[in-house]
């Protein structure tokens, strides 16, 4: 009776990761859980900068999303 418990279990795991991996799928078949992430730098921005590119700009383009600021501000 433990054993049809055990593969009663194991099936439904198994319906649930296919579940979550359908739901999640993007157009690949993959799951993607985390946003495509651009190159640092002016050349990888959509839009060029309006102004000089200094080393500060590239330490804190280089640097987002983290919460602590560039060392070498």
């Amino acid at each position: 009776m433990a054993l049809v418990k055990l593969a009663a279990v194991g099936v439904l795991g198994f319906v649930g990761y296919k579940f979550v991996r359908l739901f999640m799928a993007g157009p690949d078949g993959y799951a993607h859980t985390a946003p495509e992430v651009r190159d640092a730098g002016p050349d990888a921005m959509r839009d060029t900068p309006k102004r000089g590119w200094d080393q500060v700009d590239q330490a804190s383009d280089e640097s987002f999303p983290a919460s602590d600021p560039p060392a070498n501000y």
